[in-house]
C-alpha cells in the first residue's frame, strides 16, 4: 500500500505536467485569426469566422483603399483603361456596381465581396448564395470615403493603418481650407457621356470635391434626378443667367466625344459664346481615374488638381 502510495505521489506531478503541456500546445497552436463583425453603409451587421483572404471589389475606390492597407483582391470591376492600382492586374474582371457577373464571382469563391451602397443592395441575396459574405458601402463625399477607409480597416484588421490614411487626408483638407481664395471661382461640373450630360450637385463626390477645394457650384439648387439624385439635367438659360467662369467636364468614356457632346448641345443658346469661360476657352477635362468614380485614398490628388486648377484660372 506504502509502495502505491509513493508510487502515485511520484508519478502524479509528471502526469499534470504533461497535461499543462498539451494544454499549451493546444493553445500555441490556434493558428486562425480571430472572428470579425462589421456594420456596413446599409446598417447591415456582417460576421466573418477570419479575417477575409478573398476579396472581390466591385469599385475601383474599394480596390485602391484595400490595397492602400496592404491588401489584395481577387476579383475586380472590369477596366478599359489603364487600372489605377497597377498589383490589381491580375486580378478576375467580375464586372462593377451596375452589372455584376455573379458566374465569375462563384467560381473565385471569395470570402467577402465588396459592393455599393444603395447600388447592390439587390443583388446581395444572390452574391450571398454563392457562400461569400457582402460588405455594402459608398462614396458620395470625401467623409464617406474616410468612412470607407475605416471599415475596410475593421475588416483586414487594419485599424491602424485605417487611421493613418485618415489623418493623411484630414491633414490635406487643412492646408487646402487654410489656403481657400477669398472670392470663389463659378463653376460648372458636368459629367458626360455622348447624347446625355448632367449637372454634378453637391451631394455628390465631385461636388463635394469641387466646393472643399474652394469652387462654387453654380447648380447646386438645381432639382437632383429622380434616377441620380447626385446630377441634374443641364439647364441652359440658368448657367448662362450663373455664367460660370470654368467648365469641368468628367466622363468615363472618350473624353473629347463628351467635351463636343456637352458644346453642341450649348450652342443651341445664343448666349452660350457670352460665357465667361466660353470666351476664355477655360474647359477642363477632369482625369478619369481622380473624377466620376471614387479614387479612394487618391481622393488627396483630387483635392490637389482641383485646387491647382482654380489657381492657375485666376
Amino acid at each position: 500500500m506504502r509502495r502505491r502510495l509513493l508510487l502515485s505521489t511520484i508519478i502524479l506531478p509528471f502526469v499534470l505536467m504533461g497535461c499543462a503541456q498539451s494544454q499549451s500546445k493546444a493553445d500555441n497552436g490556434k493558428t486562425g485569426p480571430a472572428a470579425v463583425s462589421v456594420t456596413d453603409f446599409a446598417d447591415r451587421t456582417v460576421d466573418l469566422d477570419q479575417v477575409p483572404e478573398r476579396i472581390v471589389a466591385l469599385s475601383n475606390g474599394e480596390v485602391d483603399i484595400v490595397y492602400a492597407l496592404g491588401g489584395e483582391v481577387v476579383g475586380r470591376p472590369n477596366s478599359n483603361g489603364p487600372l489605377a492600382v497597377k498589383e490589381a492586374e491580375s486580378a478576375e474582371e467580375v464586372g462593377s456596381t451596375h452589372s455584376i457577373d455573379i458566374e465569375k464571382i462563384t467560381a473565385l469563391q471569395p470570402d467577402v465581396v465588396l459592393g455599393g451602397h444603395p447600388m447592390n443592395m439587390k443583388d446581395v441575396p444572390a452574391i450571398e448564395g454563392t457562400g461569400a459574405k457582402v460588405i455594402l458601402s459608398g462614396a458620395n463625399s470625401v467623409d464617406d470615403i474616410k468612412k470607407q477607409v475605416s471599415l475596410l480597416g475593421e475588416l483586414l484588421g487594419k485599424e491602424e493603418k485605417s487611421k493613418e490614411i485618415i489623418t493623411d487626408i484630414d491633414n490635406k483638407m487643412a492646408e487646402i481650407r487654410s489656403e481657400l481664395p477669398e472670392e470663389q471661382p463659378r463653376v460648372l461640373l458636368v459629367y458626360g457621356a455622348p447624347g446625355t450630360n448632367m449637372a454634378a450637385l453637391p451631394n455628390s463626390l465631385s461636388g463635394n470635391l469641387l466646393e472643399l477645394a474652394g469652387g462654387k457650384n453654380i447648380a447646386s439648387d438645381y432639382p437632383g434626378l429622380d434616377s441620380y439624385p447626385q446630377y441634374a439635367q443641364l439647364n441652359t438659360e440658368r448657367i448662362i443667367e450663373s455664367n460660370p467662369e470654368i467648365i469641368l467636364l468628367m466622363s468615363h468614356g472618350n473624353p473629347q466625344e463628351v467635351k463636343d457632346s456637352f458644346m453642341n448641345e450649348m450652342k443651341k443658346n445664343a448666349g452660350w459664346k457670352d460665357l465667361d469661360a466660353v470666351k476664355n476657352d477655360r474647359f477642363v477635362i477632369l482625369p478619369s481615374e481622380l473624377f466620376g468614380t471614387n479614387p479612394g485614398t487618391r481622393v488627396i490628388e483630387s483635392l490637389e488638381f482641383l485646387q491647382k486648377t482654380f489657381k492657375e484660372m485666376k
